[in-house]
């Protein structure tokens, strides 16, 4: 059985402004890194395997200091990226709903059809992930691996887990820094912890 930790990356400060996406040198903000600093004594006895990250410097900067503390390297894996905005990319809420009204709601009520002008479905983004999990899996198939990621990447692999409906994203919600915790074995997955912020 391997155990995945899902961590979504810490403060940053486009946080609840617009989307970040992969706009370059999207860091961690000072309670982002003291979120990062934190993880270490929230998972401290637990061991860990390997640690993964998005590329994104938010998503690697939330787990640098477990990975100094465990001299574990942070590997990359495109897998685990932040979702393509395309032209979205770097706009903010106010702007989307003012510029793109139409198709930001669709965005946000029917996420499972809805593709922002130049970047990726949400099915393509579960495709990815899920399809990254399993490589990892069949890598570790004993022990706990760590994930730094993103809010919708995360989200998408649980509802998958859940056979949940990716229309149905937004009604639950992942902090950052937060933890949620995927068991999963040949044919099977169970989620274990969604949110955790303790």
């Amino acid at each position: 059985m391997t155990t995945f930790l899902l961590v979504r990356h810490g403060a940053h400060d486009w946080l609840d402004r617009g989307l970040a996406g992969r706009l370059p040198g999207v860091s961690l903000n000072a309670r982002g890194w003291l979120q990062a600093e934190q993880l270490v004594r929230r998972l401290e006895g637990r061991d860990i395997a390997a640690i993964y990250s998005s590329p994104q410097p938010r998503a690697r900067e939330t787990a640098a200091p477990l990975a100094g503390r465990r001299r574990l390297p942070i590997r990359i894996l495109e897998a685990f990226d932040e979702i393509e905005f395309g032209q979205w990319t770097g706009l903010g809420f106010d702007v989307l709903q003012r510029r793109d009204a139409d198709r930001w709601r669709q965005w946000c009520e029917r996420r499972s059809q809805a593709q922002p002008p130049g970047g990726e479905t949400l099915p393509q983004v579960r495709r990815r992930a899920v399809q990254g999990l399993e490589q990892l899996r069949e890598r570790y198939p004993a022990g706990a691996v760590l994930i730094a990621s993103h809010g919708d990447v995360i989200k998408a692999v649980l509802a998958t887990a859940l056979r949940m409906s990716l229309d149905d994203l937004e009604r639950f919600e992942l902090a950052p820094a937060s933890i949620s915790i995927l068991e999963a074995g040949e044919g099977w997955q169970q989620v274990r912890l969604v949110n955790g912020t303790d």
